[in-house]
């Protein structure tokens, strides 16, 4: 009896009788796009990777969804979807005016205190010995809320008001 005529063994395995590695011959990735050739590790394996395999699931998914769109009652679905859809906007737009309008909020952004402050080398010409913090020199001409103006000094302690008072006296003369 001779070899069978599909076998793919060499003549000593199947006259030996072993098994040989039967792994499947290159393939190419079945992604539009990829195309790359790949050795698959399953039989029926269609592509090289994790990636491809998602981008084929997600157009899987966007084709299914064409087609079933394009029947009657994906159709009929559908427009009873942008229906419900604009009716919400119409409803909101009207729902609007009839409520009062509330303040608006403040915003402060990031960027609102940079005009006001000093610039930082002020801090180099004040000595380490003198009697205000840094952030009074920085923040001098910041308005303060209404009640701590720099005229009352409220808004600083005592003995840093005094030295504010000598720091502007000097800044001027």
């Amino acid at each position: 009896m001779g070899p069978d005529e599909d076998s793919t063994l060499p003549a000593e395995a199947r006259e030996s009788g072993q098994q040989a590695d039967r792994r499947p011959r290159t393939r190419r990735c079945l992604l539009k796009g990829c195309e790359r050739r790949f050795h698959p590790q399953r039989a029926r394996q269609r592509y090289c990777g994790d990636e491809c395999r998602r981008a084929a699931r997600r157009w899987s998914r966007w084709k299914a969804q064409q087609s079933y769109r394009a029947t009657a009652a994906g159709k009929e679905r559908r427009n009873g979807q942008s229906r419900r859809y604009r009716q919400r906007v119409r409803n909101r737009r009207s729902a609007r005016p009839e409520e009062p309008v509330p303040e608006a909020a403040r915003v402060i952004t990031h960027n609102f205190f940079r005009p006001l402050l000093r610039p930082s080398w002020l801090l180099r010409r004040v000595r380490s010995a003198a009697a205000f913090a840094p952030p009074t020199l920085l923040f001098a001409r910041v308005p303060a809320r209404p009640g701590t103006s720099l005229a009352t000094r409220a808004a600083l302690a005592p003995r840093y008001a005094t030295a504010m008072e000598d720091l502007s006296n000097t800044a001027r003369g």
